[in-house]
């Protein structure tokens, strides 16, 4: 250090000088206190050339000094690792040798499971993955510990989740998930609500009192959810029934099959004595122009719900807008109207307002033509043109006022309607409820039922 300050006050360090000092420095062997003690040093050569006044060739020695400083550092590096790993493989290695049983294990809230407070893995949801730090022969060994206490510790694991009712689980397309992982897919048998329950490896896996307590808790978690498909489950009932009648029967199927929905042709309407309508209106079926369907279905928390569960896979709209753009497939609920979609319940109340206009306005008219407001229509969202699209499926057809000619003032004449039911049976597209469920559903075989 004299030295340096000896070449200062005769102006700069020489860069010989500084240079042999840096290589003195660059040596990677020895113990971490070594290591330690060579980039303290070479930290101050660093700095020392760093300055614009202290040393020639100041940027040539800098640059030196640094990369020395990286290859110690790495070295350092290499020295903690080791040291940790062997920390850990010697801890396992003596309790391996007497009894792994006895290994100090813990499960932090982390989910990271140490031995000493050496991490030797972590858990995603049940499944045990070992610290990707570790080489393959330790892997080995560091699962071999971790078996003997998984058993305890996963029990912990399941007993805490069902303790807490399953706080944290999702539902989607049938499956259940936790931290990231699946934990079981539910299966619905035909014309029922209540799923067979398949539990993935890590569960399978448990101690017994551990899946007990969580098949428990999972019945009533499922029926706490289930019951929002309340309403499709009286539907089911009903279907049982044999005072209900073999027709009200076939069309409760196909509702079913449809989860609430399905159109006049698909529910053999035609062949329903109407003695069976209340009975049907009583347990929520509403009886559309062109559908059939029960409103509690199309609100969107079970038609959410019929989707997480895996029991309807089509395609969904969650917030179950009233009028949305049209698409090639329909989200389930909705009916073509042009460029844009609308709400099968929200369509039946646009065709009942058109049907009271009709009996109110045609009996003035020999030609049976009535004028029609489309204040509804418009309210609820659709574009005018669309407007006419969706009336003309259920048979209504509109004559277009001639304009005044010219000269002549007052209101504007009406547009006039007219409805051809017949015609519009056979230019009627199928709407979103008339698609079948896709093959694979649970409820596919009830559609076979009612063709």
């Amino acid at each position: 250090m004299a030295r340096l300050w000896e070449d200062l006050q005769r102006g700069h360090i020489g860069a010989d000088f500084a240079a042999a000092r840096i290589a003195e420095l660059d040596n990677v062997s020895g113990d971490i206190d070594t290591l330690q003690g060579r980039i303290a040093a070479i930290r101050s050569w660093a700095y020392i050339c760093q300055r614009p006044d202290w040393v020639l060739a100041r940027d040539e020695m800098a640059s030196r000094a640094r990369a020395v400083e990286a290859r110690l550092s790495d070295a350092l590096h290499a020295r903690l690792t080791e040291r940790f790993v062997n920390r850990r493989t010697s801890l396992l290695m003596k309790s391996l040798g007497n009894d792994a049983a006895l290994l100090p294990i813990s499960l932090g809230e982390d989910g990271v499971l140490r031995v000493e407070d050496e991490a030797i893995g972590h858990l995603e949801g049940f499944r045990f993955v070992v610290d990707r730090n570790a080489t393959h022969a330790e892997g080995k060994m560091l699962l071999a510990a971790a078996e003997k206490a998984l058993p305890r510790l996963l029990g912990e694991r399941a007993e805490g989740l069902a303790a807490s009712g399953l706080d944290g689980v999702t539902q989607e397309h049938g499956a259940l998930r936790w931290q990231g992982r699946e934990l079981a897919k539910l299966h619905f048998a035909a014309g029922s609500l209540k799923p067979r329950t398949e539990w993935a490896r890590e569960i399978n896996a448990l101690p017994q009192p551990a899946r007990h307590r969580l098949d428990h808790e999972l019945g009533r978690w499922l029926i706490t959810r289930l019951t929002g498909l309340a309403p499709l489950e009286t539907l089911m009932t009903a279907s049982r029934d044999p005072a209900a009648g073999s027709e009200a029967r076939a069309l409760l199927l196909a509702l079913i099959a449809g989860h609430g929905l399905a159109t006049r042709d698909e529910a053999g309407i035609a062949h329903l004595p109407k003695e069976a309508r209340p009975f049907l209106r009583k347990i929520g079926v509403t009886f559309g122009a062109l559908d059939i369907f029960a409103p509690a279905l199309l609100k969107p928390a079970p038609r959410q719900l019929l989707a997480e569960l895996g029991i309807d896979r089509r395609p969904l709209e969650p917030a179950m807008l009233p009028v949305i753009p049209d698409a090639r497939r329909l989200p389930v609920g909705y009916r073509h109207a042009g460029s844009q979609a609308i709400r099968v319940d929200l369509a039946e109340k646009i065709f009942r307002a058109a049907h009271e206009a009709r009996e109110k306005g045609q009996k003035g008219d020999r030609r049976r033509r009535f004028p029609l407001d489309l204040a509804l229509a418009t309210s609820i969202g659709l574009a005018p043109d669309n407007i006419v699209r969706l009336l003309g499926q259920a048979g209504f057809r509109v004559q277009r006022a001639r304009a005044l000619a010219e000269g002549q003032f007052g209101p504007p004449r009406p547009d006039l309607w007219e409805w051809r039911p017949a015609q519009a049976r056979q230019a009627r597209p199928p709407s979103a409820a008339a698609q079948p469920p896709r093959e694979g559903n649970a409820f596919a075989a009830l559609a076979g039922l009612v063709r």
